[in-house]
């Protein structure tokens, strides 16, 4: 017997229904996109390796999805090499590629290739799919979608507020309600700077982004095992955890980070920021969250992630600004700010709180009933004119029984069934049923278009 097929770990199959609940995902927030003027791009699925590695930090160089290069890889690698069993090293000889792990480094290297046919600031989007070698959890996937918008070149903090009202609009059409956390790089150097550890900001950051996933004590621990003293670990613990409104957090920090010029930067810019988002009348929750790190080494100013509030699971939307991401790539000097919407996840939060719109999950409109080649040549003519009415309509296309053909149209959900039989031709009309209520009742072509309109 065959062996049954399988997908990898962390992919998933989407069927019919379910991509018609991701369309309307992916056309929300590319709506929300053009309606704020960001204008759309693609790259390809695969980069060169050169371009994704050391831009994501150890953690992240460690989940990148390196592609085997084709044909004879084996020569000019000594037996000693091969015997070595080094992983790491014999992938470095066998892979010249990669899939992209995120979306923002891609960006990156389209900007400065394509710096002499963009007009700065440039504010693009990307819907597209990414890979992360991760392990596979509830809500985390090896292969998902990221809807991205940045702004690059340009150094105002409007970028930043602007982000958080496409946010706000997003999920506010979505019907989901959200905390958006914000916080800043500078705030957490700053601090790093105050309790004697400025050389270790990376490690902080990266052993704070965990706090909700490990607690507080494992995040401790982590940072202890980073070389950071007892005493910086026990400075560090008040900061994290400060509480009150955003306000008052703010003013406590004024003073916290008095001695820092970097952390002092981070609090005015972070006070701009939702000082302006005060002004806007967002539906969305906003909270200055000292915890929020972001793990990715790229951040420099702002960071942001959007937590559903009705739902348990990881962030849906994250981001921030980056000073020099384009530097790496030979383009020194060009700030960027942007944002990316967990498509998978989005998906989740909306399934398990049932809050598709039934008309965005809802396919074929209307079937014709096929009873033979004349009442099917009837039935196409009647077609050309739903379709053009921009009516979803389809034909049964074998004359089968009755009761197979309505089944078909039950099992699709279609609302509207269009009968025609011997005296329906002679007539030039069509006996619509209502799938829902049952009633049915002779119409023209012209009374069925206004009838499912």
């Amino acid at each position: 017997m065959a062996a049954k097929p399988s997908i990898p770990k962390g992919t998933r199959d989407f069927s019919p229904v379910e991509m018609a609940k991701r369309n309307y995902i992916f056309n929300t927030i590319r709506n929300v996109f053009h309606l704020y003027g960001f204008e759309q791009i693609e790259t390809p699925s695969m980069e060169m390796l050169s371009t994704l590695m050391g831009k994501y930090g150890d953690e992240g160089d460690k989940l990148l999805f390196k592609i085997q290069n084709s044909g004879d890889y084996f020569s000019g690698i000594t037996d000693e090499e091969l015997l070595s069993r080094n992983a790491a090293k014999m992938a470095s000889r066998f892979c010249e590629k990669g899939l992209r792990y995120d979306l923002t480094v891609p960006f990156a290297r389209y900007v400065v290739m394509h710096r002499d046919e963009i007009s700065f600031p440039f504010k693009r989007y990307q819907i597209q799919p990414v890979w992360r070698a991760d392990r596979p959890q509830k809500g985390r996937y090896r292969e998902f979608y990221q809807c991205d918008a940045d702004v690059v070149g340009s150094d105002s903090l409007l970028n930043e507020v602007e982000l958080m009202q496409i946010v706000d609009t997003v999920f506010t059409r979505f019907n989901i309600r959200v905390c958006i956390k914000i916080n800043n790089r500078k705030i957490l150097s700053g601090i790093a700077e105050i309790i004697g550890e400025a050389d270790k900001i990376v490690d902080i950051t990266v052993a704070i982004d965990k706090l909700d996933k490990i607690g507080l004590e494992n995040v401790n621990k982590e940072l202890a095992e980073k070389g950071i003293s007892d005493e910086a670990i026990a400075k560090l613990q008040p900061i994290i955890l400060l509480s009150g409104t955003n306000a008052e957090k703010l003013t406590t920090l004024k003073t916290v980070l008095a001695g820092s010029e970097i952390g002092i930067k981070g609090v005015e810019e972070s006070e701009f920021i939702l000082t302006t988002l005060a002004t806007m009348g967002l539906q969305s929750e906003i909270e200055l969250d000292l915890t929020l790190a972001r793990g990715l080494n790229y951040y420099t100013g702002a960071i942001f992630e959007v937590k559903a509030l009705d739902v348990q699971i990881g962030s849906i939307t994250g981001g921030g600004r980056y000073d020099n991401l384009t530097g790496v790539f030979g383009m020194p000097g060009v700030s960027g700010v942007g944002i990316s919407f967990g498509a998978d996840r989005i998906f989740d939060v909306l399934n398990q709180l049932e809050l598709y719109p039934k008309e965005a999950v809802n396919g074929t409109q209307l079937l014709f009933i096929n009873f033979g080649e004349q009442e099917a040549a009837c039935a196409m003519a009647m077609l050309t004119k739903t379709r053009a009415a921009d009516i979803r309509s389809e034909i049964y296309p074998d004359a089968a029984k009755m009761k197979k053909q309505m089944n078909y149209a039950n099992a699709k959900n279609i609302p509207f069934v269009a009968i025609i039989g011997e005296n329906e031709m002679n007539e030039g009309k069509a006996l619509l049923k209502n799938m829902e209520t049952g009633e049915q009742r002779l119409v023209s072509i012209e009374e069925l278009i206004a009838e499912i309109q």
